[in-house]
């Protein structure tokens, strides 16, 4: 990391979504370098019991679809925003709507909150899903390619939408500093998630007309980012991968698992019949996710951040290939 850009004053430091996967390791990296952090706050709907809570570290409760953030804002005298707070898989039930009022609205609500009390910067984690899933899309994505997050998805739609209200405020309220990171997917020892499913079955299944190129990033690579944006003055946006890609037959290779590479069509009539008979929860589009993965270049996070991703994308899915 550049040395000039380290700050001097202590910091004031909220972060929201602190009980996550990525909030967790964030706190605990925080809680463990604060010399130059007077004060933490982390929030969540969902706290640890007292028994798992880290010393010097306050934890509260908060909506961020309520009023809740701009009080302990107001309140803590926070200098420092983390915005971690977001629904990757939305419930069956109202899911799109509820993840819609957390990611978007919530975002828009903090932003505010943080104008309105001086919040001096704010650090975001975004996705490369906010670039969208398109044929024509870059075969190596820039952080100034379009963002074109498909209304399909709702994860990557809501963080398109969620990039445009932060241009607006760069925009309009340039005095709240902002660093947007663009993950890659995140794996580490035992992760879980709806991309880690497609891994995890008997037979590792892919279309035969695409490659299904995957960029993994590691939890720690991530955390520590995220980590240095708050100790340093380090604004901007940036993309988080690790080199290379694993094609979706490398991966299953990799497991030592069957890989089956079945026709675009079949899948997408296949899907299309579930959906129509309730059995699944995702349509014909959803081939797209595999058709058009977003591959990420991590040029400018070396070049002009200065960090570099301590794990490849291969030494990444073989930690992760290991297990907890």
């Amino acid at each position: 990391m550049t040395p000039p850009e380290a700050i001097q004053e202590r910091r004031r430091v909220l972060i929201t979504g602190a009980s996550g996967y990525v909030g967790r390791m964030v706190v605990r990296k925080l809680a463990r370098n604060r010399e130059r952090l007077e004060h933490i706050v982390a929030t969540d709907l969902e706290l640890p019991t007292p028994p798992a809570r880290l010393d010097g570290i306050v934890y509260a409760s908060a909506d961020v679809r309520t009023d809740a953030l701009a009080k302990l804002i107001e309140a803590e005298k926070i200098d420092t925003v983390v915005h971690l707070a977001a629904i990757v898989t939305p419930p069956k039930d109202g899911g799109r709507e509820l993840a819609y009022a957390v990611d978007v609205e919530g975002t828009g609500k903090l932003l505010e909150a943080c104008v309105t009390h001086g919040v001096r910067k704010i650090i975001v984690t975004s996705s490369g899903a906010a670039y969208g899933y398109h044929a024509d899309s870059s075969p190596l994505l820039e952080e100034d390619d379009p963002l074109r997050g498909n209304e399909e998805f709702a994860y990557a739609h809501h963080k398109r939408l969620v990039e445009e209200m932060l241009a607006r405020y760069r925009s309009e309220h340039p005095q709240l500093e902002q660093l947007i990171f663009r993950p890659g997917t995140i794996l580490g020892r035992g992760t879980h998630n709806q991309i880690t499913a497609l891994f995890e079955k008997p037979v590792v299944v892919g279309l035969r007309e695409a490659a299904t190129p995957f960029v993994f990033i590691w939890d720690e690579d991530v955390a520590d980012c995220i980590v240095a944006g708050v100790h340093t003055d380090h604004v901007g946006i940036y993309n988080l991968a690790g080199d290379g890609v694993m094609t979706l037959r490398e991966i299953a290779h990799a497991l030592g698992k069957p890989f089956i590479a079945l026709p675009t069509k079949w899948v997408q009539r296949g899907l299309g019949v579930m959906q129509r008979y309730g059995i699944g929860p995702y349509g014909p589009e959803q081939t797209m996710f595999l058709q058009y993965r977003p591959v990420l270049s991590n040029r400018r996070l070396k070049e002009q951040m200065g960090y570099v991703p301590r794990r490849t994308t291969r030494e990444v899915f073989s930690l992760y290939s290991r297990g907890p």
